[in-house]
């Protein structure tokens, strides 16, 4: 089970892991109403390496890219439900609409998005190649996500 720290504790977190000479994953988004297809994708993203860390979009940062009515659930329940998971080592909330100063900060050995992010469109792709590392767009799974669930219950509320 992870833990949700905050950057400096996660920057301590991250100087003990290359130390041991852990990689590190790093993945981020908003993962609001969690799902199948995030929890696939987490798995397949951890397997990339020796510690899996998710940069969560704060409340204020989801509504500024998915509109007012969102998140659905908030962030401290969003970090605590995602670090819960197996798969995931560490989650750290970040305020900005793009997580480019949280990957200039960890400098992650692997960046990974989910296939709906061409390798050319991921924030941070050059900096974590420039030092080496590799940035991966996994596959999605196909009719999971959260807009969907969110438009079938507003439907069936009708």
């Amino acid at each position: 089970m992870g833990e949700v720290l905050l950057l400096p504790e996660l920057l301590a977190q991250r100087a003990f892991w290359s130390k041991s000479k852990v990689a590190v994953v790093l993945t981020n988004g908003c993962f609001d109403l969690l799902h199948v297809g995030h929890v696939r994708y987490l798995a397949a993203a951890r397997e990339q390496g020796g510690a899996l860390v998710i940069g969560l979009n704060s409340d204020a940062s989801v509504r500024r890219l998915k509109g007012p009515r969102r998140p659905v659930i908030p962030e401290s329940e969003r970090a605590e439900i995602l670090a819960a998971l197996e798969c995931v080592d560490a989650v750290t909330v970040f305020e900005e609409d793009t997580p480019l100063q949280l990957i200039e900060a960890l400098t992650p050995d692997v960046l990974v998005k989910g296939g709906d992010w061409p390798l050319e469109a991921i924030v941070g792709r050059e900096h974590v190649v420039s030092r080496g590392g590799r940035v991966l767009s996994l596959p999605l799974v196909q009719g999971r996500s959260t807009s969907s669930i969110i438009s079938r219950i507003r439907d069936e509320s009708k």
